[in-house]
Formats: C-alpha cells, sequence, structure tokens
C-alpha cells in the first residue's frame, strides 16, 4: 500500500508548493520541446495550474515528477492541435559563457552549445520530446513513454534515431574544431 501525498507532504497546502517548485523545472522541458521562451513560459503555467487543480488524482507522491511532465506533453500537444501551425524551431536561446573562460573558450563552448541546440530543434517533435526527458530529465523509457503515451519501444527508436542524428549532425563538428573531444552523442 502507497501512501499518499498528504500522508507524506502533509495536506493540500504541501502539494500545492511542491507543484509550484517544479514550475521552474516544466518551463525549462517546454523550452527544450518548443524553443520559444514565451510559449514555454505559458506551457508551464498551464500545466501548474492543470496540476494544482487536478491534484487529487496523484496517488503515488514518487510519480509526482512524471505526473507533472505528462500533464505538460498533453499541454504542449494541445497547443499544437489548437494553433495548427508548426512550432517556431528557429529561435535559440542566447549562453552565457562562465566568468573564469577565456574568451577562445567561451566562443567555443557557446558555439558548441548553439550548434547542440540547432541540431536538438532539427528533430522531429516527438524524438526532441524523447531525447530531452531521457537524457536531460534522466526519465526512465517507461516514465519517458507514460508521459508522452507511447510504447516503450516507441520511446526506444525514438531516441535511437534522435541520438544518430545529432550523432551525424555533430560530427562533423566536433571532428572539425574539437577533435577527439567529442565522440559520441548520448
Amino acid at each position: 500500500m502507497t501512501l499518499g501525498f498528504e500522508a507524506l507532504f502533509g495536506g493540500g497546502a504541501a502539494v500545492k508548493r511542491e507543484i509550484e517548485r517544479s514550475r521552474d523545472r516544466l518551463c525549462r522541458m517546454a523550452r527544450a520541446w518548443c524553443h520559444d521562451a514565451a510559449l514555454a513560459d505559458d506551457l508551464a503555467q498551464m500545466a501548474v495550474e492543470k496540476a494544482l487543480r487536478s491534484s487529487g488524482q496523484l496517488r503515488d507522491p514518487a510519480r509526482l515528477k512524471s505526473w507533472l511532465l505528462k500533464i505538460l506533453a498533453n499541454c504542449l500537444r494541445d497547443h499544437v492541435r489548437e494553433s495548427r501551425e508548426a512550432v517556431d524551431l528557429d529561435s535559440v536561446a542566447d549562453f552565457l559563457a562562465d566568468e573564469g573562460a577565456s574568451p577562445e573558450e567561451a566562443r567555443a563552448s557557446a558555439e558548441l552549445v548553439r550548434r547542440v541546440r540547432l541540431a536538438v530543434a532539427a528533430l522531429p517533435l516527438g524524438q526532441r520530446q524523447v531525447v530531452t526527458l531521457v537524457d536531460l530529465e534522466e526519465c526512465s523509457y517507461a516514465e519517458a513513454g507514460e508521459i508522452l503515451e507511447v510504447p516503450i519501444g516507441t520511446v526506444m527508436s525514438r531516441l535511437c534515431r534522435a541520438r544518430r542524428a545529432l550523432r551525424g549532425a555533430l560530427e562533423p563538428y566536433a571532428e572539425d574544431t574539437l577533435g577527439a573531444r567529442l565522440r559520441r552523442v548520448k
């Protein structure tokens, strides 16, 4: 028997705090999926609002992260359906270099980040979602499948195709610029 959220976190107010604390993660994931800061913020806000309204439906507190990401995926799916437009993949966030890096290192690092973001942005939405869930958020294949409402086999095949595409897009840059430092894309 699993304990309810209230038993572990002390009631409705604590549940709401946990959901609200997850907003930054939701915004980060939405931005990785749609590459539009304003839309990502809106999607994260919608997901938080939906989660707060339906917080009583969460039975297993250990699954809060995947429950919230599933709500976010549904918000994005609804947005795409409503807009019937392609998601803008041209907008890419600026990268801030570490203060300790030399100008050359900062430029190279910023260029690497730019190329990786562009390569991820070029992936089809399904592959982009799977790559960000599994590789960035460290969700299991089962969690990613549940969040996106697809079978685990679909998660695995999308992830394989996404990683292959990223490797193909980034290997020429790695060989020209970084030499052996960037061997593979996980």
